[in-house]
């Protein structure tokens, strides 16, 4: 069973996850991001370092509390990282109020039918147990689209559902992430079928399952209405899908019901170089934005 705390929060609280689980392959993007470029480490293990060096800073920043960020989605290597000599998930329960949930994907497939499945996660039951010992709430996996084709689609949402139930043995709540990419060139007609395909999936499940959905803003303001008032859904939360922080938050404030969990976008302004006033102010001035854009609606 879930932890019923974190569900309440989960389901019912103002606010906004904040996605901190950039892996192997988009860690040195976000490190350039932020103002650290390829040559100013060696290898993985300082890779790393330098980037749980940044979650460090925006987790324990004043304003990165559960009064606007309810949620965070932590990587392998943050989960198993500390703060201030307290491991990551206890510490952003504990002391900042905020439902820790752990990246479970290995990566994706190379594409086929228009889409890219999620690689085997043969190890994922033992990470499960792992991350439930540590504190964990829920977890993330992400799949991609990046054209309308049914049969595609209807792999991704399939794949995703089945390791779903897998997460909910473990008393984990998952968040299922079919990412339509922003830059399909049959993006509305894709998300058309994956609202089928998803509600059809919701329908299938026990009365005591319920998951979360993490999809990227549609093109039509509140297509994913059905989505986010089915029983079986506690949350819909969006990505930011390569928008700036501006664009994606202009766009999720027109759909209701749905709450952000960027990533890209919420690290935007924060440079390695700011000052600890300056990081600070700066990434406030996000949460602000990130969390109106999430609770008001246009």
């Amino acid at each position: 069973m879930v932890d019923a705390k974190m569900l309440n929060k989960m389901s019912s609280a103002p606010g906004f996850i904040a996605a901190l689980d950039q892996s192997g392959g988009s860690t040195p993007g976000a490190l350039r991001l932020y103002g650290v470029s390829d040559t100013d480490y060696q290898g993985d293990e300082e890779m790393f370092r330098l980037m749980h060096a940044m979650r460090v800073r925006i987790m324990s920043a004043p304003a990165f509390t559960g009064d606007k960020v309810i949620g965070a989605i932590l990587f392998e290597r943050t989960m198993d990282g500390h703060v201030d000599g307290q491991a990551v998930p206890s510490y952003l329960w504990e002391k900042r109020g905020v439902v820790p949930f752990l990246k479970v994907d290995k990566g994706l497939n190379a594409e086929e039918n228009g889409v890219q499945t999620m690689k085997p996660m043969p190890d994922l039951d033992a990470l499960l147990i792992r991350g439930r010992e540590k504190g964990i709430f829920g977890t993330k996996m992400r799949s991609v689209i990046a054209h309308a084709d049914k049969a595609g689609i209807a792999a991704v949402v399939a794949q995703q559902f089945e390791v779903a139930r897998q997460i909910v043995g473990q008393g984990l709540m998952p968040i299922i992430e079919p990412e339509v990419s922003i830059k399909s060139p049959t993006k509305e007609q894709a998300e058309a079928i994956l609202r089928d395909e998803i509600a059809e999936q919701l329908d299938k499940l026990p009365a005591s399952e319920t998951v979360m959905l993490k999809l990227t803003i549609p093109t039509v303001a509140d297509f994913y209405a059905p989505l986010i008032a089915h029983k079986s859904v506690v949350r819909v939360v969006a990505l930011s899908g390569g928008y700036s922080t501006a664009d994606a938050c202009e766009k999720l404030s027109h759909n209701h019901g749905m709450i952000a969990s960027f990533s890209r976008a919420l690290a935007e302004n924060l440079r390695v170089t700011m000052s600890d006033a300056e990081f600070d102010a700066s990434l406030a001035e996000t949460i602000d934005q990130i969390y109106a854009a999430s609770v008001n609606k246009s």
